[in-house]
């Protein structure tokens, strides 16, 4: 087949790599476009991965993005036209879900954030097939498919992926010191305007410094005092230090469930709330949601301490991996065979939600 996937997302890049890879090796075609967003094209760049650029820029505000989605609309369009994909895959983008019925071909898609209204109102309206994790929070209608599963492990399941130490001493680390990681988000995107996440860097980080060595991962600027701390590494080996991390704090929920996927004890700052932390936190422990930042600043902070005075706590966090880990499945193997045996595949996973485990 030839199958068209866009990127929109740095998140993306991580999650289809392995995708894309196995659906080569399966013997078919995959065309990617992209958008810039943060530093997804350098990841596609350090992953060898061939794309057509679409957008300069994701847009920072409602009226930008409204311009750039009929831009993209219309982009993908003159793409589809010349490459005749006989199926689109990817995330939730209403781009590519339209473009899809215009061509009237299926929209395999997975999605994990149930914020994202707009999109998955218009991917209801015209995508095939919403695979989502069995902990997302709403009902999709007929076009749901629920795997046990979540994002990250597209491309943090062991079968795939390792933390590199060697990553640490670029940054003069071993995996035997003790760091935080911390990250804030830029809240540009659609479902992220109007939510609010740690209100006190320079407070948060002086007491989380007390207790090991602080480092900053941020899609937004950074003041003065700040930007000391900010890692400068390639964004590709940013898994590398989660992995071997001691906490993590911060606003992003992705990076807060690659940590907990990894065996890393995250602390997830933010008012939107999504059904994979909430997993993670009620039934393996690896994460700590505070979802009223003005309000938990100090329970927040405590907890972080209490953590981090913990000298069993990395060990605690692998112990709980495991047990995450042998509740769910691959879903990179899961999505490739999915792809590549649609629609067939479609109607046994239906049939027998069981089957996802056997592959």
């Amino acid at each position: 087949m030839r199958i068209l996937l866009s990127i929109e997302h740095p998140a993306w890049a991580h999650q289809f790599r392995y995708v894309i890879r196995g659906l080569e090796k399966k013997g078919h075609t995959v065309k990617l476009v992209a958008i810039n967003k943060d530093r997804d094209l350098e990841l596609l760049d350090a992953f060898n991965l061939q794309y057509e650029l679409i957008s300069t820029t994701s847009g920072k505000n409602l009226f930008e993005k409204g311009l750039i989605f009929l831009r993209t609309t219309w982009k993908i369009n003159r793409i589809a036209k010349e490459f005749k994909p006989d199926l689109f895959i990817g995330r939730a983008s209403p781009m590519m879900a339209i473009n899809s019925f215009l061509f009237r071909k299926n929209h395999v898609l997975f999605e994990d954030t149930e914020h994202s209204r707009f999109s998955l109102f218009i991917c209801k309206l015209f995508s095939s097939t919403i695979i989502t994790p069995d902990c997302f929070k709403r009902d999709l209608g007929d076009k749901q498919v629920k795997i046990n599963t979540y994002k990250e492990l597209f491309y943090l399941h062991p079968n795939y992926f390792k933390p590199n130490p060697e990553t640490l001493a670029e940054l003069g680390l071993t995996p035997q010191d003790k760091y935080i990681i911390v990250r804030f988000v830029a809240w540009d995107a659609h479902h992220d305007i109007g939510q609010t996440g740690i209100q006190n860097k320079e407070k948060v980080i002086h007491e989380l410094e007390k207790y090991g060595r602080v480092l900053i991962t941020s899609e937004a600027p950074l003041n003065e005092k700040l930007e000391k701390y900010k890692i400068k590494i390639a964004p590709e080996k940013l898994h590398d230090l989660l992995g071997f991390a001691t906490l993590y704090f911060g606003e992003g929920a992705t990076t807060a469930s690659e940590c907990a996927v990894l065996g890393t004890h995250a602390i997830y700052v933010n008012t939107l709330s999504l059904g994979y932390t909430e997993e993670e936190e009620k039934r393996y422990g690896l994460i700590r949601a505070f979802s009223d930042p003005k309000k938990g600043e100090k329970e927040m902070l405590d907890v972080a301490i209490e953590l981090l005075k913990d000298p069993n706590l990395c060990v605690e966090g692998k112990n709980k991996r495991k047990k995450l880990l042998s509740d769910k499945i691959d879903a990179t193997a899961f999505m490739v065979w999915l792809v590549d045996n649609y629609p067939e595949s479609l109607k046994t996973v239906k049939e027998n939600s069981d089957y996802q485990n056997r592959i």
